[in-house]
């Protein structure tokens, strides 16, 4: 048996573990937590998929129902692509909305995106400066709200989409909240 391996009983195992836990030294960093993910609600998909129905399904009775009337019958194969497009962009939409989350953790949010090119934004509580909860006449049709972050740097500014009102409100007030007391140090 090799010493210090784990079925070594003797004190060579024993001393090899605290030789390592000497190199790591007192200032080990302990492994951090998973952060706890959370989803879009369904809602946004709901809505940006009827959105898409009706500007394709628009550009399906241009493109392919008026030439095939004023011209001839023929034309109206141009009416496949919107709809292959609508497939498509269905499919598209869903793996999107999938891909959307976000994480609070104790010192910062963590928004996650993106189905071919991931992006992680990492937003500190200290570092943001404005909250903000917004909703457009189409969202609030659907009952839906956004949360945008503003910090000094634009690259970390995020938004996240989509959110129910009330959980979007508890989101500004807590990250209000958590913001205020992080930057009372500087």
């Amino acid at each position: 048996m090799e010493t210090g391996s784990p079925d070594d009983t003797g004190t060579a195992g024993t001393a090899g573990a605290a030789h390592a836990a000497d190199r790591a030294g007192p200032a080990a960093v302990p492994a951090r937590e998973e952060p706890v993910w959370t989803g879009l609600p369904p809602g946004l998909l709901h809505m940006r998929r009827l959105l898409l129905v009706v500007w394709l399904g628009l550009l399906t009775l241009a493109g392919g129902v008026l030439p095939a009337l004023f011209l001839a019958p023929v034309w109206s194969a141009l009416a496949l692509l919107p709809l292959a497009l609508l497939a498509w962009g269905w499919v598209m939409l869903g793996r999107n909305w999938r891909s959307w989350r976000y994480a609070e953790r104790a010192d910062d949010l963590l928004i996650d995106r993106g189905v071919l090119w991931r992006e992680e934004t990492v937003v500190p509580y200290g570092r943001m400066q404005l909250v903000e909860v917004t909703s457009g006449p189409v969202e609030r049709h659907f009952g839906l709200a956004s949360v945008q972050l503003h910090t000094a740097a634009a690259a970390t500014d995020a938004t996240i989409p989509g959110l129910d009102p009330a959980e979007a409100e508890r989101l500004r007030d807590r990250l209000t909240e958590l913001g205020e007391a992080r930057s009372a140090g500087l």
